[in-house]
């Protein structure tokens, strides 16, 4: 059986490995540290011409890319002609309503692009206390302006 004071040495000598192995004092064994992907790269210094170049570049490619992304003039007004087309009734008041089931709809005919607003998701987040399951046409359009 163990003394006090063993047991308090042994507890400080616990921590202190403990300790440092956390603070980065000594390596640890895990390898799950090892397999933690890279996510900061510093920034190219001005005498690093090439690398400058490669990080612009880069950086146009990503933007056009991104850009192709978003709706055009013509593709947000064909999606408003096709939710104002399929708007559930009763209106509320002014505002036009659609449900779930013509928000598919509208989704497989508006293309490719806007593919990515027309999940369950999105719709479930854009219910609000609708006695009849709809969302409001005009939010749903607010919010693909938004993210798109």
């Amino acid at each position: 059986r163990k003394s006090e004071q063993e047991l308090k040495d042994e507890e400080m000598g616990l921590f202190t490995k403990y300790y440092m192995e956390w603070k980065g004092g000594k390596k640890s064994d895990n390898i799950s540290y090892a397999n933690i992907p890279r996510f900061y790269y510093r920034l190219p210094a001005e005498d690093e011409v090439l690398l400058q170049k490669l990080r612009e570049e880069s950086r146009a490619v990503f933007l056009q890319r991104k850009s192709r992304e978003l709706l055009d003039n013509e593709e947000l007004q064909n999606l408003w002609f096709l939710l104002d087309k399929h708007q559930t009734s009763p209106m509320i008041g002014e505002e036009a309503m659609i449900n779930y089931e013509n928000f598919l709809k509208v989704g497989e005919k508006a293309g490719p692009k806007c593919k990515q607003f027309f999940t369950a998701k999105i719709f479930a987040k854009l219910l609000h206390n609708d006695p009849y399951g709809r969302i409001s046409i005009m939010q749903f359009f607010n919010y693909v302006m938004r993210k798109g």
